[in-house]
């Protein structure tokens, strides 16, 4: 990459927004509470730092090879048409060879320094959403479903990296987290519905454009999600106080998505998706606080 060229902050602002620093935060978040929940015993920050390390690392570099992927359909919608490859603020070369890179030392790390189970669910990530949910957009509205699996790898990670195997809890959280993306996603897409039209990707909001399906499928999936993220104090992985909690956490995310249903406008889309930014986090919170760390 031929840095000499460019002015220092504006380039690192760029490769920032090339690997979208706040959905790879959330990845960060995601795998340190897998960790969390998996580990019993002192500490091995070691550990914990290499597992962050290298997802992260890879999460960026999925990332950047999914910027790379569709550069030319990114520059059809206002609200990516500034990032920087369609922008031209970036080589196209520099960007696939960076993200390559990430993708190759992260999964590198996790194998030689924590697992090889934590090594294939990372690459497994890279995969499905590089080469599969990638093209997939502008092919099938299943793209949604896909592209949910790689978003809730990441605490499936930190799980394994902390207990060397996957477990009935990992499959849980794996679950919380798929189900959580699915009204989270659909409350995007029906915001963007006419950016997403332009760039021929195949939404399911671009084919409900009043939102009559995709509002009563969000809230279905608040419903799913609402009952999946009581199993961990019905496993044992959290204590009965949890249960009361994620309750009332997942009743009011449930409204959120029935004011969706009721009255399909833009401001209740918003409030769909921030319920679905508070939501995660302090689920996750409430999980961390009462759970019996390393039950399977």
């Amino acid at each position: 990459m031929n840095f000499s060229k460019l002015a220092l902050g504006p380039c690192i602002n760029d490769f920032m927004e090339l690997v979208k620093v706040r959905l790879s935060l959330l990845v960060l978040i995601t795998t340190l509470v897998g960790f969390l929940l998996g580990w019993s015993g002192p500490m091995d920050y070691f550990l914990l730092s290499m597992t962050l390390v290298g997802t992260a690392l890879s999460a960026c570099g999925a990332s950047a090879l999914n910027q790379w992927w569709e550069r030319y359909l990114d520059g059809l919608m206002k609200r990516t048409q500034d990032r920087p490859l369609p922008a031209k603020r970036l080589h196209p070369t520099d960007a696939l060879l960076f993200g390559i890179l990430c993708c190759l030392v992260g999964t590198v790390l996790l194998l030689v320094f924590v697992n090889l189970l934590s090594a294939v669910l990372s690459f497994a990530t890279i995969v499905i959403y590089v080469l599969a949910y990638t093209p997939m957009k502008r092919r099938s509205t299943f793209n949604t479903l896909l592209g949910a699996i790689p978003g809730a790898i990441p605490p499936l990670i930190g799980w394994t990296a902390a207990t060397g195997e996957i477990g009935l809890s990992g499959y849980v959280l794996f679950l919380i987290l798929w189900f959580w993306q699915m009204p989270h996603f659909l409350a995007i897409a029906w915001l963007y519905r006419e950016d997403y039209a332009a760039a021929g990707f195949q939404m399911l909001s671009v084919e409900d454009p009043e939102g009559l399906v995709t509002s009563r499928q969000a809230l279905l999936y608040a419903l799913g999600l609402l009952a999946v993220s009581l199993l961990p104090a019905l496993i044992g992985m959290a204590s009965p106080l949890y249960f009361v909690a994620a309750f009332l956490l997942g009743l009011l995310f449930v409204l959120a998505a029935l004011f969706f249903v009721m009255h399909r406008t833009i401001k209740n889309a918003r409030r769909l998706f921030f319920a679905s930014i508070i939501y995660l986090p302090l689920l996750l919170g409430v999980l961390l606080f009462f759970s019996r760390r390393g039950a399977s």
